[in-house]
């Protein structure tokens, strides 16, 4: 007898077997048309293309939002420029400043940031560098110190927290790591001078850096000049 048949062996029915021809291709196990597959297929004829370019993680060369986007940007720049002091959103009640009160913007930064009036054209200013977040929290800390009710006062400190001291934030002001680890002491039991040392920080900053800026600016020089001519015609 076969050394095979006493051990047990049985050859394969030869009507059922199947011949190994390796690995199925994945095309066969879940077969796609070919309009579906092939990524070289002409499009018809005003076909639009997915707008998914702005998610993707690269950007291709054909996308138009990047360009679209920067011209709402330089248009809403120039409106900010053009924009007068009657017509500045969200501003703080004020009346029309005269012109000797608009001189004196020019000699003291106090002066400018006492002056209702000042504070809106400066606010403006500091809108067209991108950099008004630095007066929104001068105004939040000011703000905080007439509020005398310790459950409000935890709110706004909390609110002014997450607007402008977070990282998270897009409206994060600058602040050096010590103001930063006294923020953080102190808001463990806020009080309306939770933040006094940022405020004098951001004061500072908007004093050097962007005040010089706004007096040379078309925004100062052009309102300065609209009171004057007003003034001599009167």
């Amino acid at each position: 007898m076969c050394f095979r048949k006493r051990n047990g062996y049985r050859p394969p029915n030869n009507c059922n077997a199947n011949i190994y021809t390796g690995p199925i291709p994945a095309e066969r196990e879940s077969p796609m048309p070919r309009s579906e597959t092939s990524p070289g297929r002409a499009r018809p004829v005003g076909a639009q293309r997915p707008n998914a370019c702005c998610f993707c993680w690269c950007c291709c060369c054909s996308c138009s939002c990047l360009t679209v986007r920067n011209e709402d940007e330089n248009q809403a720049r120039r409106k900010s420029q053009e924009t007068k002091l009657e017509t500045i959103p969200n501003c703080e009640p004020c009346t029309k400043p005269t012109v000797d009160e608009m001189r004196l913007w020019a000699q003291c930064f106090d002066k400018l940031m006492k002056s209702p009036a000042g504070r809106n054209v400066f606010r403006e200013f500091l809108r067209t560098e991108y950099s008004e977040e630095n007066m929104l929290f001068w105004l939040a800390c000011e703000d905080l110190k007439k509020e005398l009710n310790k459950s409000v006062v935890e709110e706004k400190a909390r609110l002014i927290y997450e607007d402008y001291i977070s990282i998270l934030s897009p409206k994060e002001v600058s602040l050096d790591s010590r103001v930063r680890e006294v923020i953080n002491r102190k808001m463990q039991e806020p009080t309306p001078h939770t933040f006094e040392d940022a405020q004098l920080q951001i004061y500072t900053l908007m004093h050097r850096d962007s005040y010089p800026r706004f007096l040379n600016s078309s925004i100062y020089k052009n309102l300065l000049q609209t009171g004057s001519r007003s003034s001599s015609e009167s």
